[in-house]
């Protein structure tokens, strides 16, 4: 973003999470300071998925691939469409947006991460340049392509020794003994509690009040706790994919009334994320994203950590990851690096992230 860009500093942040709430929409300002930059969100919104988007999102794996395209640009118009009512009143027009997409296929492994929702669709709609594709760029270099998030709590949330972010997956990011910041997916966590919670007929379980009513499994428990990826070392990310290859097969073979796998469940996602502070010797972290709304995980969480669990405003909470993809793609329109090697385990720091421009 060059000086003599108009409304250089301020980027709209859209991010849709794998728990399939709505889309994060975050107006936000940035200045550099210091060893880090200062940040302000001036508006955000969560538009909720209808039943029908939900449906279509969730379906979108099993899709043929001329299917998925139509949806890819179908889901970029409505983002588009989204992006102009968000706008409206606004006097501070966006030089940049930057949006994560919908994560349907995570796989590193195979050499490829693929989000919903065309960046070109986008910024063609809204004239306003677009960046998108944050993932791909780190994984053709040998990464994991996750977790992108650290670099912006490294430089936006220095105040704090980790930060938490609790969605559909749990993960976390800190600096190491030699300064580098390192991060990783913990565990499932809305994804997992989510899908319980529907199965009682409700999108999301309200403050845990279900599963504090229900009993530990401990059979159930021990068989979640004991799943091979916790015992990987370094750089590690989860996706949909294993979730439901391994920890929904745990689940439905459990005779357990609903309410004690709910119970289960979160004491299991606590113990992993609690035990995972612990052992860093993590003494201040920040936590956000929706779980964090969720009073018995975090209580059960602090129960088993010795660190300070704080949760930030609501603000950062639920628009936390919006707040870091608009950053990222700050870095990538200033030519900064934004994905670091020492998190994802790639060949190098990269500056990734495709670029769609919108009007001159």
């Amino acid at each position: 973003m060059s000086k003599n860009t108009p409304n250089g500093t301020f980027v709209l942040g859209l991010m849709s999470g794998t728990s399939l709430d709505g889309l994060d929409l975050a107006l936000c300002e940035f200045e550099p300071g210091g060893n880090g930059y200062s940040f302000r969100i001036h508006k955000a919104l969560t538009v909720p998925y209808s039943l029908e988007w939900r449906t279509r999102l969730s379906e979108a794996p099993g899709l043929s691939a001329q299917a998925y395209f139509e949806l890819h640009a179908e889901y970029g118009r409505f983002m588009a469409l989204e992006v102009q009512h968000f706008l409206k009143g606004v006097s501070q027009v966006p030089a940049l947006l930057c949006s994560h997409g919908h994560t349907v296929f995570h796989q590193p492994q195979k050499g490829f991460s693929t989000q919903l929702g065309c960046g070109a669709t986008l910024a063609a709609i809204t004239g306003i340049s677009t960046v998108c594709d944050f993932r791909n760029g780190d994984v053709a270099l040998g990464g994991q392509g996750a977790p992108l998030v650290p670099i912006g709590d490294k430089l936006l949330f220095s105040q704090y020794q980790a930060c938490v972010n609790l969605g559909g997956i749990a993960n976390i990011s800190f600096d190491n003994s030699l300064g580098e910041r390192v991060a990783f997916d913990i565990c499932e966590v809305n994804l997992l509690l989510n899908h319980l919670s529907e199965k009682a007929g409700k999108p999301y379980d309200e403050n845990g009040n279900m599963a504090r009513s229900g009993q530990i499994e401990p059979g159930l428990l021990s068989a979640l706790n004991e799943l091979g990826f916790y015992k990987i070392q370094g750089a590690k990310s989860l996706g949909r994919e294993w979730f439901e290859a391994t920890v929904l097969p745990l689940i439905n073979s459990s005779k357990a009334a609903n309410a004690d796998k709910l119970r289960s469940s979160l004491e299991h996602i606590a113990i992993i994320i609690a035990e995972t502070l612990n052992k860093h010797q993590i003494k201040k972290a920040l936590f956000s994203g929706g779980g964090a709304f969720n009073r018995f995980l975090m209580e059960r969480i602090q129960h088993h950590s010795t660190a300070q669990c704080e949760m930030g405003e609501p603000l950062i909470i639920n628009f936390k990851e919006a707040l870091i993809f608009a950053f990222l793609g700050y870095l990538r329109w200033n030519g900064k690096t934004n994905a670091l090697r020492s998190v994802t385990a790639a060949s190098r720091d990269s500056i990734t992230g495709a670029i769609y421009y919108g009007k001159a």
